[in-house]
């Protein structure tokens, strides 16, 4: 039988290896900035937000720069179904008329940003809340989205209101977040020349605001375990040529071709990996990060 003495010690050892495995990740990415996506289940879950944000301000303190870029849309859904609205989606995105932007404002730019804010300041950070509004940071257009009609030979353009895509990006109210050791939480919300507001794909901003500044890695979670093969075996270490023999063969299908789309024209961009990985699992940014075997999808720009 272990005494009280032998079971302390295993743990201790237990910990110390953990430590030192961490160590050349933490060297390796230290000055560097991690964009990170944040989404899904590790939203909506208690213990799942907090271990995000506990994994966020670790990362900070030991030398990292993490950008968080948040989404929200059953948060927002929510909402409209509480005011009695009807939420109509378009290929996959939400048509956002006047009213409908109103909410979502109030809900990314308001609520699910400032809960995140106050997360990462409860757990021994310094977040600051902004939106693409704030220090011109994102400049947005309304996306152009057409569909077959059986009525007419050429593709009808369909009007999704508020909804846009990025069309640049100023990172220097970012930049000084960063030198003024803040932890900069993003809502994906831009501004056209008009001053119209505009709904972006979480995913596509923080694509984007890796590509702009430069970031060693782009981290997407999301509510699976990663790029899966036809079997169900998570891949990783996957090239750009990979990915897109995997997209042809139908390995890749649904929602996560755009978000694999994303991921590619971040590498293409610069960004040096990304990393799809699952975010219902506890402290996923850290496993994926600083240990030796991770937890999610790898890729690679080569």
């Amino acid at each position: 039988m272990k005494t009280q003495n032998t079971l302390e010690s295993s743990s201790a050892s237990q910990i110390a290896h953990v430590l030192i495995e961490a160590l050349p990740y933490i060297q390796r990415f230290t000055g560097k900035t991690i964009v990170i996506k944040y989404g899904g289940h590790a939203m909506t879950e208690d213990h799942l937000k907090n271990s995000f944000a506990r994994d966020i301000v670790l990362l900070k303190l030991v030398g990292i720069n993490p950008i968080v870029v948040h989404g929200g849309g059953p948060q927002i859904g929510d909402l409209l179904k509480r005011l009695g609205k009807t939420s109509e989606f378009v290929q996959g995105m939400r048509v956002t008329d006047s009213e409908t932007m109103d909410v979502v404002e109030m809900v990314l730019g308001g609520l699910v940003n400032k809960e995140i804010v106050n997360l990462i300041n409860r757990n021994g950070g310094s977040a600051v809340g902004l939106t693409g509004k704030d220090g011109d940071l994102i400049r947005a257009k309304q996306i152009v989205v057409t569909q077959l009609s059986a009525e007419n030979d050429a593709p009808e353009i369909i009007d999704l209101g508020h909804v846009g895509v990025v069309e640049s990006i100023d990172p220097a109210v970012v930049q000084m977040l960063h030198h003024g050791n803040f932890i900069p939480v993003i809502a994906p919300i831009g501004v056209g020349r008009d001053g119209r507001s505009y709904n972006i794909n979480a995913d596509l901003v923080a694509g984007k605001m890796a590509e702009v500044l430069k970031a060693e890695k782009l981290i997407l979670l999301t509510n699976t375990q990663g790029i899966l093969d036809k079997q169900g075996q998570l891949l990783t270490g996957l090239s750009l040529s990979m990915v897109d023999d995997l997209i042809v063969d139908g390995t890749i299908s649904g929602g996560m071709i755009p978000k694999t789309r994303c991921a590619t024209d971040a590498l293409k961009a610069g960004v040096n990996s990304v990393h799809i990985i699952d975010g219902r699992v506890d402290h996923a940014v850290l496993l994926e990060l600083l240990t030796d075997q991770g937890i999610g999808t790898l890729l690679l720009r080569r």
